[in-house]
């Protein structure tokens, strides 16, 4: 019988801030195929997401297919804007959410990951924001624009770079985009469709820089619309997740665990030879040319 089978695999995963995500989801997979779990939660969040684990607000949302829970083997804070310790500005490192944290910087990080862990095998980018999402492109300013694509896409290759001599030859990484990266969609603002197309074309050349220098596959999932925390912040996700029920091949809403799936396979032996690719896990919706009610289609009709 053919099996995903992750065991003795560990996983960093960047960017689990609760337990809505596809971060989130990709951890609870993994989880399921034998893996074991580490995630870098943003370091203003850390200490709510750490306090709702393990007081348990998650229980419901960590059980797994057997009945256990997932376990998570360690928390790292991470603010993958910043890449060294002396990249971080006084009125952050001084803020009350940071003050009592160390290790934080993408540098640091993968260092303490080195150390407490050896090399790890999986490395998951779920990390994206945008200041000005809500803002149009035209109104973007430069310092929304640059966030976007600081926080959205180069915190990718940065970890990367870093976490690529801790991890295994064979190993996978993985990041997630959305289609608005190739084509409009109006409303999803401030530089990050910018952010999602250079996520992809990095997604490429990363797959030949890391493939040559450390064994390592590089991919991304490009999924469709979910409702989860961080997708609220668009303003507009409840008419996304309608739109793509009413017109995408497959007429029925995205689960996270559809994504966490996909992204398992990536992850596993089973894909050893899939590199530099995007694959499409949106229930089809990125095959369509027009809505299915356009009026160019109703003019065709008559």
């Amino acid at each position: 019988m053919l099996q995903l089978d992750l065991k003795g695999k560990i996983a960093f995963i960047a960017g689990v801030g609760d337990d809505q995500g596809f971060g989130w989801a990709i951890a609870k997979m993994l989880a399921e195929a034998g893996a074991t779990i580490l995630v870098g939660t943003w370091a203003p969040v850390l200490k709510i997401f750490t306090m709702s684990f393990n007081g348990g607000k998650f229980d419901e949302s960590r059980r797994l297919s057997d009945g256990s829970l997932l376990e998570i083997a360690k928390i790292y804070p991470l603010d993958a804007a910043f890449d060294q310790k002396d990249d971080v500005p006084f009125d952050v490192s001084e803020n009350k959410r940071y003050k009592d944290l160390t290790q934080y910087t993408i540098a640091e990080v993968a260092e303490a990951i080195h150390r407490d862990f050896g090399k790890i095998d999986i490395f998951i980018h779920s990390l994206a924001n945008a200041p000005e999402i809500q803002s149009d492109l035209l109104n973007t300013s430069r310092k929304g624009y640059l966030a976007a694509l600081s926080a959205s896409s180069y915190s990718y290759i940065s970890l990367l770079a870093h976490l690529g001599p801790y991890m295994n030859a064979g190993g996978s990484a993985l990041s997630l985009t959305f289609v608005a990266s190739q084509q409009v969609i109006p409303g999803y603002g401030g530089g990050m469709s910018s952010a999602k197309a250079a996520l992809e074309s990095d997604t490429r050349t990363l797959a030949w820089e890391a493939g040559r220098k450390w064994g390592i596959r590089v991919n991304t999932i490009s999924a469709g619309p979910l409702g989860s925390r961080a997708a609220r912040a668009i303003g507009f996700i409840e008419q996304m997740i309608d739109y793509s029920i009413a017109n995408a091949p497959l007429s029925r809403p995205l689960l996270a665990n559809e994504v966490g799936a996909a992204a398992a396979f990536l992850c596993s032996p089973l894909a050893v030879a899939i590199t530099g690719t995007i694959l499409y896990v949106d229930n089809g919706l990125h095959a369509m040319g027009v809505a299915v009610n356009s009026p160019s289609l109703a003019q065709n009709k008559s």
